[in-house]
């Protein structure tokens, strides 16, 4: 599945580039630049931010299932990362609300 059309990466070209990450830092937060740049790209558009997020929360979640980390673990970890996720959403949402009152 393609994620970012503008620069043709899908789901799974994410989804390896966080699991190399969280070899080297399992703990480590990672991001849409972090990913994008480890893809040698950048956000063009920037639309496909929040799945690309989704992608890397999902990984992550799923890394750390895996591992057996105990779920007082994971749990405040992912939610960490999906409140982050959500604050962004949020700020974007309202620019995008904000820009659109400017243009009426």
């Amino acid at each position: 599945m393609i994620v970012c059309s503008c620069n043709t990466i899908t789901k799974q070209d994410i989804a390896d580039t966080v699991r190399d990450f969280l070899r080297v830092d399992e703990w480590q937060l990672v991001t849409v630049g972090m990913v994008y740049h480890a893809l040698e790209s950048r956000g063009k558009c920037c639309g496909c931010f929040p799945n690309a997020i989704g992608v890397i929360v999902e990984t992550t979640e799923r890394w750390h299932r895996e591992l057996l980390h105990s779920d007082d673990v994971v749990v405040p970890f992912v939610a960490r990362i999906r409140a982050e996720h959500e604050r962004c959403e949020t700020v974007r949402k309202l620019d995008r609300l904000r820009k659109l009152k400017r243009a009426a």
